[in-house]
């Protein structure tokens, strides 16, 4: 019952956020963030269950800046090539100020889309089912339920992203392949972070590479609109 209220929430969440409030995004995230930790010490988890016990957290914080340090270096040598700058051209970010750019990386990301998202399916979804059914199921849930999330959002994807429309076209056609492949792309990178949540000890190590992905993609995509 208790997942199910997870799920509730994040329904309602992915709702507001993408449809029927979504100037109020990085509250929304936040108040879900605290619900869905209100519902796992009702069911019993503990911090360390979450990925935030104290003993985890320098073992965390090591795996954080090695794995955001190695997305930095990754997304400078795909610039390096026409191919891979091309996958940087987002008329989302290319329309930002830089307050706006400012205020996505350093607040819409981390507080919104990181919070709530790796405390939902690698903190609380993940410690429930892992807890009641073992990790694989932990895994295989948790990571399908995370590309779900993502089919809303991915709406637009193929008139925004220049790699998309080149790959999948802009036109009405070309909604339903994106969205089906935003869903895989982003279970796929569930499966990862669940692992690096695994093996870490921590949530810190998957929020950090979320957080790289997202807010040096931002920033570099907003770069890259500006050359």
């Amino acid at each position: 019952m208790r997942c199910l209220s997870v799920v509730v929430v994040l329904v309602a969440a992915n709702l507001l956020n993408n449809w029927l409030a979504p100037g109020a995004y990085v509250l929304t995230c936040v108040i879900s963030t605290a619900v869905l930790l209100l519902i796992a010490r009702r069911d019993g988890l503990t911090p360390a269950d979450l990925g935030l016990g104290a003993p985890t957290l320098r073992r965390g914080l090591r795996w954080a800046l090695v794995l955001a340090g190695a997305v930095l270096a990754a997304f400078l040598l795909a610039l390096a090539v026409p191919a891979g700058r091309e996958a940087f051209r987002d008329d989302r970010a290319a329309g930002l100020s830089v307050e706006q750019l400012l205020w996505s990386v350093l607040v819409r990301v981390p507080l919104g889309t990181v919070l709530l998202e790796e405390t939902a399916f690698r903190g609380v979804l993940w410690a429930m089912i892992r807890r009641r059914c073992g990790t694989t199921w932990a895994t295989t849930v948790s990571s399908l339920l995370f590309g779900l999330w993502h089919l809303l959002p991915s709406r637009g994807l193929n008139r925004s992203n220049a790699a998309v429309q080149s790959a999948l076209g802009s036109g009405p056609a070309s909604v339903a392949p994106t969205v089906a492949a935003a869903i895989a792309v982003t279970a796929a990178a569930g499966v990862v972070l669940c692992e690096l949540r695994r093996r870490s000890g921590s949530l810190l190590a998957p929020a950090a590479l979320h957080w790289a992905v997202n807010g040096f993609g931002y920033a570099l995509a907003w770069a890259v609109s500006r050359r």
